[in-house]
Parts: C-alpha cells; sequence; structure tokens
C-alpha cells in the first residue's frame, strides 16, 4: 500500500482532501462516519425508566415513541420494533410474502434488506438502481418484468423461476428519498405490494411528504449510527389500520389479552422495543429537526467544497425531495474509479472515517444464486461512492 504522502501527490487525492478539509478542518482524533449526539432530555427520560423500574417492553414511553413517530412522519400507525431488520421483516409478512416467494429488491442496498426476505422464506430478487437518487430504477424495472414476469389473476409471476413474486422494497440509500410516485406506478402495475426500506431517511420528504407513506409498509431504523438512535430499534409505518393492528400482534409474541393467562394464537416474534430504548428515542426526536437542519447544512458546505473539484461529484437530493443527508457522498467519475481506493487510505489516515457503499448484494455467497436484472448501474456506482463523516454536530 502506497504511504499517504505519495496518494497525496495524485491529483485528485490531493483535491478530495483539500475539499474535506475546507469543511471539516484538520482533526487530531478521527472523526467519526455517524456518530449519535445527545443533548436534549436523554439522561432524564431513560433516568426515569431506571427510577420507576419500567425498562422492558411495557412502559409509557413505547407508546409515546409510537405517537411522536405519527405525529412527525404523519403515518397513520406506527409500531415500534427491536431493530430495523425486525421491522422489514414484519413488513414482509404483511405484505403476505411466503416462503419460495421473490422480493424484488436493489442491489444496491445494505444487507439487512436481503436478509429479512430470507427470515420470510423468500428469495431476493435483485434489481439496478438510477443515478439521480441511487434508488431502483422504476422504468428500468418495469422493463425487466416484461421480460421476465408476467401476471395471471392478479398474481405476478417470474416466467423464468415459476415463483410468485409477491413484493417491493425500495431503499432510500443515504436518505435520498427513491422515485416514489414511479415506482409505486410500477408496483401497482405488476400487482406487487409496494414496501419502502425507510431505515436510512428518518427526516427525509418525497415532494412534500415524510417517506414511508407511499409505501403500505415502510421500515425505519434506530441504530447507534443513525439520525435518531434508541441505541437498538426499529418501527413499522403503515397508513392502513388492519395492518396497524397486526403488525402490534406479531410482534408482541401474538399474544392474545388477557389478565393473567398466556394465550396466544398464531406463530408471533419477541420484536417489541423495550421502554429504555424508547425513551432515548423519544428524546431524541424531540431535536430531530434541529438535527437534520444542521445535517443539510454540513451538506451544503461539502457540495460547495466539491464543486470545482474535477472528477468528483457530490451526490445531492433529487429534485422534489428533501434528504436527511444521513450519510453525505461523493461518486468518482468513470476516469477516477481506479483511485477510490487509494482516496479511501488518504482519508482515513488524515482522521476522516471514509467508507465504500455496500458490496452489491448479488457479489455475496449466500445470494449469488439469486435471480436478477442486468445491474450495470450498481456495479458503476459501488466502485465510485465514498461515505464522507455526516454526524450533526460537524455543522456547528
Amino acid at each position: 500500500m502506497a504511504s499517504s504522502a505519495v496518494l497525496q501527490d495524485a491529483p485528485v487525492v490531493a483535491a478530495v482532501l483539500d475539499a474535506v478539509r475546507q469543511v471539516l478542518g484538520e482533526p487530531a482524533q478521527m472523526l467519526a462516519l455517524h456518530e449519535p449526539e445527545f443533548a436534549g432530555h436523554e439522561w432524564d427520560y431513560v433516568k426515569e425508566c431506571l427510577d420507576t423500574g419500567w425498562v422492558s417492553s411495557v412502559g409509557s414511553y413505547v407508546d409515546r415513541f409510537e405517537r411522536d413517530l405519527c405525529t412527525f412522519t404523519g403515518a397513520a400507525h406506527a409500531v415500534a420494533t427491536s431493530n430495523g431488520t425486525s421491522a422489514l421483516h414484519i413488513c414482509l409478512l404483511l405484505a403476505g410474502v411466503k416462503p419460495g416467494d421473490e422480493v424484488l429488491m436493489p442491489a444496491l442496498t445494505f444487507i439487512a434488506t436481503a436478509n429479512a426476505a430470507s427470515y420470510a422464506g423468500a428469495v431476493p430478487h435483485f434489481v439496478d438502481s438510477e443515478a439521480i437518487s441511487l434508488g431502483v430504477d422504476a422504468a428500468k424495472l418495469d422493463a425487466h418484468l416484461r421480460e421476465a414476469a408476467r401476471v395471471v389473476d392478479g398474481v405476478c409471476t417470474n416466467r423464468h423461476t415459476g415463483a410468485i413474486i409477491r413484493a417491493l422494497v425500495v431503499m432510500h440509500v443515504f436518505g435520498h428519498p427513491a422515485d416514489l410516485a414511479a415506482l409505486d406506478e410500477v408496483a401497482r402495475r405488476w400487482h406487487l405490494v409496494l414496501i419502502e426500506d425507510a431505515a436510512e431517511s428518518l427526516g427525509s420528504s418525497y415532494h412534500g411528504r415524510h417517506t414511508g407513506n407511499v409505501g403500505s409498509l415502510s421500515a425505519l431504523s434506530f441504530n447507534g449510527n443513525k439520525v435518531v438512535t434508541t441505541g437498538g430499534g426499529g418501527a413499522v409505518l403503515t397508513n392502513d389500520p388492519a395492518l396497524g393492528r397486526r403488525a402490534k400482534h406479531l410482534t408482541t409474541t401474538a399474544r392474545t389479552p388477557h389478565r393473567w393467562n398466556f394465550l396466544h394464537d398464531e406463530v408471533g416474534y419477541n420484536y417489541r422495543l423495550p421502554n429504555l430504548n424508547a425513551a432515548l428515542g423519544c428524546a431524541q426526536l424531540e431535536r430531530l429537526p434541529s438535527m437534520v437542519a444542521r445535517k443539510r447544512r454540513l451538506a451544503a458546505r461539502y457540495a460547495a467544497a466539491f464543486a470545482p473539484v474535477d472528477g468528483v461529484g457530490f451526490l445531492r437530493e433529487p429534485a422534489g425531495t428533501s434528504s436527511n443527508y444521513w450519510l453525505n457522498a461523493i461518486v468518482l467519475d468513470a476516469r477516477q474509479e481506479a483511485r477510490r481506493d487509494d482516496l479511501l487510505t488518504a482519508l482515513n489516515d488524515a482522521n476522516y472515517m471514509s467508507r465504500p457503499a455496500w458490496t452489491l448484494m448479488h457479489k455475496l455467497p449466500m445470494y449469488a444464486a439469486c435471480p436478477r436484472s442486468d445491474l450495470t448501474l450498481a456495479e458503476q456506482v459501488e466502485a465510485r461512492i465514498i461515505n464522507l463523516p455526516s454526524s450533526s454536530k460537524l455543522a456547528d
């Protein structure tokens, strides 16, 4: 591996380092990619749980957290879960996904999207992304389905595998909303249940409406590296009251109400968020508008710093959307692709924690044999993306 001094001799490496330095200065210690910020009532609310003993999956903060999520996102129903993957799993089950079904999803996503389908016994079916939002390419997906699928009696079936294609999961990459109107149209045309993987997009909106409201179901994540954290946690959002009730039932081990008996009417899941974590989340949600505003200011500073850098583009929010800029990203031109790892080395050596995009799902051994469309754009983007430090406090 070349030394940092040698790497900085490369024009693009030096230019990128200079742009990041303009935004973040010269840190003496490593700046994290994204770290939580506790500057409100977190201590007070968590201490109340400890003082009262209400620390597990029953407590007033769980109910409040769900209400607050509805208020902020505009969704009619929110069901808090133990993590974002469990929320996605429940979304798929509520969508009617059964063992052997196929679930369309982007190849460019975090592993949880594909794993949730596996938990449901389904098969991920990977599709390509588009360059503006990095979300699923609606036009290319429609063309792929015209070749690979057919609808008979309202059921979409893969012509090649014979499996039912039950749902389409769209993921809002780095917080940037995917083209939901176009994707909703494709889902309706092909009789697919649209699910939003909104794990990264709390605080983002699409044409004035918070993400998570176009799909029949959506999943949020409150992992430690998200804009709002509960330590670990997630939530199911839906505007369908029947789905909301069933989500609550399934995530609480499918227990039926009784004063003392343990009665369960189906296989359920112990996916409820503990009150202790929900208390943390309530305090975080109080500060979410401020944190998103500062993250957007940070993104604007990155955009300005990278504007004159040749061969590198800053990933901006799509037109008609407002992004939380969960992770800021630069995308290298094709001619600079070979420099990606040089840039990652130089940035991390300079104490700017930086990461590439996720390994594409079809390149992982357990998903290599899954059905997929042409993935040209996703493969190009995977080789050219670099995420930069994005914590809200960096805007201060």
